[in-house]
């Protein structure tokens, strides 16, 4: 494996929510609270004629055809769906009952989004009405066809240290999106070019650059080896050429489903690189020159970059104080929409004595490694926004210790193609970048920066090994998929507790009525998928659901013995997060509850 590069020497849009102006509601304005109105379903460009609706318990439209379809009318009809612009006024009846007690409904024309959203929330307004909700279509999520993607990327799919990026990929996949990758440059790569812009080589130093000319138009990687000791500072190594910017890009917007080689966690996206580290790292003046071209600002003597990029991603650092100079780049590149992302660092101490995990408005990203533990090289403090994954070396073993991306096989100048695993936060970092790319795809106006910053922190998966009190990384590791459905207008993800496949958790309890949340992702290809529950005092319920959070009215499955020992068996599960939620039928105390699959 490659070890990490350390380039330690001196040298070195707006969302926008819209919301749909919903009419008073009439006569429930002031009658009991209303029911729940789920409009996380609902997507721009789509249109909708099936609702899912739950009425109370021991409410006449329960009861009652005649009171459901009065219910249904006026729901209708305060909704503003009446005969306009020479449409027919919409009806709405009932197809069904579903086995969970509520009611299919249908309307006699699809509705777009704005009006299925009105109709939601005049259903929910009615006080019978428990919560109404689209009947979404689900579809077969992606499983790309890259020979290597099961194998070896595990950082993007694993259910305790991956990103949670397939579930992701339904909704996003980076289009029009464009993050610059300001590193060693780019190698020709088949697995990669496609994904290439034009980008800028900003090493005015002919020593650091290796190619015989100052700054030019060619971003190519000309390798960053140190063929004598002590070359770069006192103490340095001799070591071969990373190709670093090529493994970084690649994580970001690798080629995906062409059945060759890796996927790209954002591979829809497009790569501007800009040229700043060779041999003995690179300068500041060079690097922040380079973030403020990147963004869409100007520098004198290099042409106007034709495209613009909403991430910026700095694989990079030394010791030091953010310098006034770093600073003031990023304040401009920030100014202008882009997001920076940076690593924190790999010197396993504190990212306030670091640059530029220590600047001012950057997202700083820490390593985990495929435990969803602390990586042990990871920079930690406060100033660390969020964790992805960076590996954690020979002790996790080959190929679960490193992040696995595009590369070259030569030692020192470029040779042929190839692909191998690195690991340090300069792989942690790109993997939020590409978040990032895929949460702007989906926006309907471009997030700010504090936007973007904010989503992620709030939609962070809790690390499955908690980081030492001492050494904190950040709110959570990336979470891919609720990022996504954030921004999309489908809220936080449930609160709920990651399990292990096979690996029982103890000591669960609560008052009646109390609701136990944990979740479990399950990889493509796994079989024979059971949630049990067992030991314990009192009475205690299971309640699965797909894909957002189960409780005891809104599940696909549910097990409801006396008692605790309960069992949901599902043959051939879908790919993706299950939620299971323990609730108290009684007081419940000590009960255990195991998630299991037989893995692919």
């Amino acid at each position: 494996m490659k070890p990490y590069p350390s380039f330690r020497h001196p040298r070195r849009r707006i969302l926008v929510a819209a919301l749909v102006a919903i009419g008073a509601f009439g006569a429930f304005a002031a009658s009991v609270s209303a029911g729940e109105a789920s409009t996380a379903g609902l997507r721009d460009g789509e249109n909708y004629d099936r609702f899912i609706v739950r009425y109370r318990d021991g409410s006449g439209s329960r009861a009652s055809s005649a009171a459901l379809q009065k219910s249904l009318l006026g729901a209708v009809s305060r909704a503003g769906l009446g005969a306009v612009q020479g449409r027919a006024a919409v009806s709405a009846a009932k197809l069904r009952r579903l086995g969970i007690g509520a009611e299919l409904v249908q309307t006699s024309r699809k509705l777009d989004r704005v009006e299925a959203e009105s109709l939601l929330r005049q259903l929910a307004a009615d006080p019978d009405v428990d919560f109404a909700e689209v009947d979404a279509r689900r579809y077969a999520r992606l499983v790309p066809n890259d020979t290597y993607y099961n194998q070896y990327q595990w950082h993007f799919r694993d259910p305790v240290g991956g990103i949670n990026l397939p579930a992701a990929w339904d909704d996003a996949t980076g289009a029009g999106i464009v993050v610059a990758v300001v590193d060693t440059g780019i190698t020709p790569h088949s697995d990669l070019d496609a994904n290439i812009l034009p980008g800028y080589d900003f090493i005015s130093d002919t020593f650091v650059s290796r190619d015989g000319d100052g700054r030019d138009a060619n971003p190519r990687d000309e390798g960053d080896w140190n063929p004598v000791a002590g070359e770069c500072y006192t103490g340095s190594p001799v070591q071969d050429s990373s190709w670093h910017g090529t493994h970084v890009a690649g994580t970001v917007a690798e080629v995906t489903n062409n059945a060759k080689g890796m996927a790209g966690a954002a591979f829809n996206a497009k790569v501007v690189p800009a040229r700043v580290l060779g041999r003995c790292g690179g300068y500041t003046s060079d690097i922040s020159d380079a973030v403020i071209w990147a963004s869409g600002g100007s520098v004198a003597g290099v042409p106007a970059n034709a495209n613009p990029a909403e991430v910026i991603n700095l694989s990079l650092g030394g010791e030091g104080a953010c310098s006034a100079v770093e600073q003031a780049a990023f304040n401009i590149a920030i100014a202008n929409g882009s997001t920076v992302v940076v690593a924190a660092g790999n010197d396993a101490g504190n990212v306030s004595g670091y640059s530029p995990g220590n600047c001012t408005g950057v997202i700083t990203v820490g390593a985990t490694r495929i435990t969803g533990g602390i990586a042990s090289y990871s920079n930690y403090g406060t100033r660390v926004d969020i964790a992805a994954p960076g590996g954690g070396g020979s002790v996790d073993g080959n190929p679960g210790g490193y992040v696995w991306s595009a590369g070259n096989a030569g030692a020192t100048v470029p040779t042929t193609e190839t692909y191998f695993g690195m690991g340090g936060t300069s792989m942690a970092a790109p993997h939020v970048a590409a978040v990032v790319a895929l949460m702007q795809s989906v926006a309907e106006t471009p997030l700010t920066p504090a936007q973007v910053l904010a989503t992620l922190k709030s939609t962070a998966r809790p690390f499955p090994v908690a980081p030492p009190a001492n050494r904190p990384i950040g709110a959570g590791i990336v979470n891919a998929a609720a990022a996504v459905q954030a921004v999309m207008g489908g809220g936080e993800p449930p609160t709920a507790t990651p399990l292990t496949n096979h690996v029982a958790v103890g000591g669960n309890g609560g008052a009646k009525d109390a609701v136990v949340q944990y979740a479990l992702v399950v990889p493509a290809g796994a079989t024979n998928l059971s949630f049990i529950s067992y030991g314990g005092s009192g009475n205690a319920d299971v309640y699965v659901k797909f894909g957002s959070a189960a409780t005891a009215t809104s599940y696909d499955l549910r097990s409801v013995r006396p008692g605790n020992n309960e069992v949901i068996n599902i043959a051939n599960p879908q790919a993706g997060t299950y939620y299971v939620s323990l609730v108290g039928k009684t007081a419940f105390a000590n009960v255990s509850l195991r998630g299991s699959f037989t893995a692919p």
